[in-house]
């Protein structure tokens, strides 16, 4: 495929009429070709960032990525839309490497995805030095930081081998998860030079995060489950046993499941993620081992059974939910035992091959991430700024959309009880944790209580009819007022907090919270109406045959986002079909028949599903031109056709103006003398005249069909600085 300007592919290829926030800005500093780093969020749209510069370029873009499974979702998406990539990675022979590398070196793809262990093998070293490397990215660059969530050494080992090349292509780094230490260290590693850094947030404003504290945590999934009929959605568990207990709790209950964790063989773990994956099964519960790279776009609800170790895994796998932009759940269940096996899985964590005092403050930095976790499942203000925050995002305006925010309670004086478990604090000499305190004021006959001689104090037993969850409950809530402290250390002791001091007071008064409840928020108007929803279930049914009749996961065909434009515009001819977001020519080609074949059929047993054009206003239209920030948008290159600066403008023009025609641009610049007619055989051409050439417009000398000799012209950079300024300048009197 010949280089293209990124609007037209944007359109062609992808089927969108414009760039997310920020992508154009990322795309526009690499095709000027400068190093970038950009930290987008998961479902931000950051792959379109790299493929787009990719195929604007003259060379081969080398994408680099720790994801195998991830590879081939994204290849098998780049080879769907018309756009022919490879990758190169160990589920492949030496000789499928060998053909691929071959393909490559005779022009077959424009982008390779490769892990980071092929980069400095002989066969691969070779290939590099024989071919144009222009660009290479590194997805999910996080992993280059030992302070990550995520090490891999082996992206050490990626500098080393850009030194190798024979020239230095530009560098584009990209992640959804990093904090400031771990973005610096990206910058530091991999040298990026003069870089462009993009930060384009962490928010993710289709999820919905909830944190619900149950002793009940099965009871809570089959009830959720049972109102999400037919939703897909991950159960994620700490550990292999917790999976397999989940798993055959809901099997029991008659709900189809998978299951995956490392302790499966790896053909059963292959099925079970090809059965989700491919909609088989809608739901999968899973240890953090399942889900890297996993691009499944319907995702609707991840429930994390247990609490992870750290915000930067909670995030990103909470993540894997409404990637497609649509309304998806976080739901964490969380209970303090989790901070007890997050607690032993780090201070037993085995480093190979590290130095000791590195290992030491790893360990140390685990720890304070896990009492950032524990601490956000404890929090009692807004979830997302909670996260948001915590990626050096700084906002203090409530989100409305989250358990939180949208948590309606009573509250009731529980002075009393209060004091009783302020009282059994200050009895422990403040040396013990919440369960040793829960235990002695519930009167336990556990051998801790026996062994700490807690069962002599007088709070001892006080609280014996209260329940525990409930007790913990309290706890946390006097943490979170200020009256109880935890400690920063592996024993999490109950201290004595700031605002203990106000309780001295006998008429202080200790409001604690009851009731909980989530409200129930308000659909946007966007939501399908039945009969959308009716058609909307159809598609479905024609993207998961064609799916399996093609042997891909159905959202590489559509996305449930596509389907849901598809079933409120109700498209029955091409022209209407490419306008359905997410639809490019290329899948128009390949699938839009046997959609709009559905549709027609629905359309003829519901004639209403069509959109009314009666009673719909016309906007008088008006000569093309641009605002100042439209004019932003134009992607300048150091040489563009007519075609393609005429396909560029109509991506950003205003919907009142008339389309921007081949035309338009020959009169303005032969208006101003930079252009001139001439004629052949009674044929009129166009020229570039002294001044026009000494402006960058530039003539190719070529014989039409009909054997007539025309100029084919080019605009350079300085040409489309001009007529874009002139755009600018007529936009009054055209609004006029």
């Amino acid at each position: 495929m010949s280089c293209m300007n990124p609007n037209t592919v944007l359109r062609n290829y992808y089927g969108y009429s414009s760039f997310r926030e920020g992508q154009f800005e990322i795309i526009s500093n690499i095709l000027n070709g400068k190093d970038t780093l950009a930290i987008m969020p998961t479902g931000g749209g950051k792959s379109i960032c790299f493929q787009i510069p990719a195929l604007c370029m003259s060379g081969i873009t080398l994408v680099i990525s720790p994801l195998i499974s991830l590879m081939k979702d994204q290849v098998d998406a780049l080879n769907t839309m018309g756009i022919h990539a490879a990758y190169i990675n160990s589920l492949l022979k030496e000789a499928q490497i060998n053909k691929a590398l071959q393909n490559a070196k005779q022009g077959a793809y424009k982008i390779i995805y490769v892990a980071p262990e092929r980069l400095n093998t002989p066969s691969f070293l070779s290939f590099v030095e024989a071919v144009e490397i222009s660009m290479i990215t590194v997805d999910e660059a996080h992993c280059i930081s030992q302070w990550g969530q995520d090490f891999r050494p082996s992206y050490l080992k990626i500098l080393e081998f850009i030194e190798k090349l024979p020239k230095r292509p530009i560098l584009s780094c990209f992640t959804a998860t990093a904090t400031k230490e771990v973005r610096e260290d990206i910058l530091c590693i991999l040298k990026l030079q003069n870089p462009f850094v993009q930060i384009n947030g962490f928010d993710r404003k289709n999820l919905f995060f909830q944190v619900e504290h149950r002793k009940n945590k099965n009871r809570f999934l089959l009830d959720y489950i049972q109102k999400h009929k037919g939703e897909s959605g991950i159960i994620y568990c700490s550990t292999r046993k917790n999976v397999e207990n989940v798993y055959e709790f809901l099997r029991e209950e008659h709900i189809q499941v998978g299951r995956y964790h490392a302790g499966m063989g790896i053909e059963d773990r292959k099925k079970e993620q090809d059965d989700f994956i491919q909609d088989r099964t809608s739901i999968i519960v899973a240890t953090n081992a399942f889900g890297m790279g996993i691009d499944k776009s319907n995702v609707r609800f991840v429930i994390h059974y247990n609490m992870p170790s750290c915000i930067e895994n909670y995030y990103q796998e909470a993540g894997r939910a409404g990637r497609d932009g649509e309304k998806s759940n976080c739901i964490l269940l969380y209970s303090g035992q989790d901070s007890v096996i997050q607690r032993f899985l780090i201070e037993n964590k085995v480093f190979n091959e590290q130095d000791e005092e590195i290992s030491a403050a790893i360990k140390e930095k685990d720890l304070l991430r896990l009492k950032k976790m524990e601490s956000y499942c404890q929090t009692e203000n807004c979830l997302r700024n909670f996260i948001l925050n915590y990626f050096g995002q700084v906002t203090n305006i409530s989100c409305d959309n989250c358990g939180n925010c949208l948590k309606v309670y009573e509250t009731e004086d529980r002075s009393e009880e209060a004091r009783t478990i302020l009282n059994c604090i200050y009895e422990a000499n403040q040396r013990y944790g919440v369960n040793v305190i829960i235990q002695t004021l519930r009167g336990s006959q556990s051998e801790k209580v026996k062994q700490y001689h807690t069962n002599t104090y007088r709070t001892y037993g006080k609280l014996k009819d209260v329940k525990e969850d409930i007790v913990r409950e309290w706890i946390y809530q006097l943490i979170q007022q200020g009256y109880i402290r935890q400690t920063e250390d592996s024993y999490r002791v109950l201290q004595f907090g700031p605002k203990m001091k106000e309780l001295k007071h006998p008429n202080a008064k200790v409001f604690l919270r009851k009731n909980e409840q989530i409200q129930e928020k308000e659909e946007n108007s966007d939501k399908l109406n039945t009969l959308q929803y009716s058609l909307f279930l159809l598609l479905k049914e024609t993207r998961l045959k064609i799916a399996r009749e093609e042997g891909k996961p159905p959202y590489i065909i559509f996305g449930d986002a596509t389907l849901k434009d598809m079933a409120k515009k109700a498209p029955t001819n091409t022209l209407e079909f490419l306008k359905v977001s997410g639809v490019g020519e290329v899948k128009e080609k390949k699938y839009g028949k046997s959609f709009r074949d559905v549709i027609l059929h629905f359309a003829m047993e519901h004639p209403e599903i069509k959109p009314s054009k009666k009673g719909k206003k016309t906007t008088k239209m008006v000569p093309f031109y641009l605002t100042q920030e439209q004019a932003k948008e134009f992607l300048y290159q150091e040489e563009m056709t007519g075609l393609e600066i005429k396909g560029a403008l109509n991506m950003i023009k205003s919907s009142n103006c008339k389309d921007f025609l081949v035309k338009d641009i020959a009169d303005y610049f032969e208006s101003i003398g930079w252009l001139e007619k001439y004629v052949v055989d009674n044929h009129v051409f166009l020229k570039t005249t002294q001044l026009g050439l000494e402006h960058g417009i530039l003539n190719e000398e070529k014989i039409s069909k009909k054997g007539i000799p025309y100029s084919a012209l080019s605009y350079g950079k300085e040409a489309q600085e001009k007529l874009i300024q002139y755009l600018i300048s007529i936009r009054k009197e055209n609004i006029e």
